[in-house]
């Protein structure tokens, strides 16, 4: 389907779009996948976990597409008839770990949460600047506007993927590109189970269910908004930040070492 006389006009009509949601074999991206599809969206699920993308999207009607993100572009596309609409950069990476983590853990979680992402851009851009329309939505997490405690690879590369993110808006929006970065904090999936004592303390008090999410994107795309808020706080946290990094980081390191000390 063509949106550039539906979502552009600003109607968001999604019945017929072609939808392709990454690392969506269970959590957020499962959420997205269903929800996309209840708009009459036509989906491609995809999953390293070849089982778990096709469960997703038999439950669906939707299309199972395994493999890593980074590759399945063509595959996507092909599956959906020759055109994608909307690309959700969802597969990601919840890396722990301090300045002193291993190598190899930094650069998967750059690989995952920021160059996925970038080689999905480069693959679909030249067809959605051709036609005057698409949508890139990528999920940052909050980490990505505010930081993690106890996890340093996964907050720097979500920083990284923000500003992808934002980069692609600023510099293709007026050609018809439009870009969602969606950033919760905790949501009650396999990867915040994952987090640990830090989730415990920071995600889990305030967490919430991956449909909320999926609710959220729905909404940003309605206004064609930007920044995809599924917890409201969130822009407060951002604002004072912005306003006042000093008072920010002092309290960002009362919370560490407030978690240093109960983890002792």
């Amino acid at each position: 389907m063509n949106l550039e006389g539906s979502m552009n006009a600003g109607t968001h009509e999604l019945r017929g779009a072609g939808v392709v949601v990454t690392g969506a074999g269970g959590g957020i991206g499962a959420a997205l996948a269903r929800r996309f599809a209840a708009e009459g969206a036509r989906v491609v699920v995809n999953d390293l976990d070849p089982a778990r993308a096709k469960a997703v999207a038999d439950g669906i009607g939707g299309l199972a597409v395994p493999g890593d993100a980074s590759a399945i572009v063509d595959e996507a596309r092909e599956a959906l008839g020759g055109t994608v609409d909307v690309w959700c950069a969802n597969a990601g990476l919840a890396s722990g770990g301090d300045a002193f983590a291993d190598e190899a853990v930094w650069a998967a979680a750059w690989d995952v949460n920021v160059m996925a992402h970038v080689r999905a851009a480069r693959a679909l851009l030249p067809d959605w600047l051709e036609r005057g329309t698409g949508r890139f939505v990528s999920t940052v997490s909050a980490a990505g506007l505010l930081t993690m405690i106890g996890a340093a690879p996964y907050s720097v590369s979500k920083h990284g993927a923000l500003a992808f993110a934002e980069w692609l808006s600023l510099t293709y929006r007026h050609r018809g590109l439009t870009v969602h970065a969606i950033c919760p904090q905790g949501v009650r999936t396999d990867m915040l189970a994952a987090t640990g004592s830090a989730g415990d303390l920071v995600l889990v008090p305030t967490a919430i269910e991956p449909e909320t999410v999926a609710d959220a994107l729905l909404d940003a795309i309605a206004e064609d908004r930007f920044l995809v808020l599924p917890h409201p706080e969130v822009a407060d946290f951002y604002r004072n930040r912005a306003e006042d990094p000093e008072r920010w980081l002092g309290g960002m390191n009362k919370l560490q070492r407030h978690w240093e000390a109960g983890a002792r």
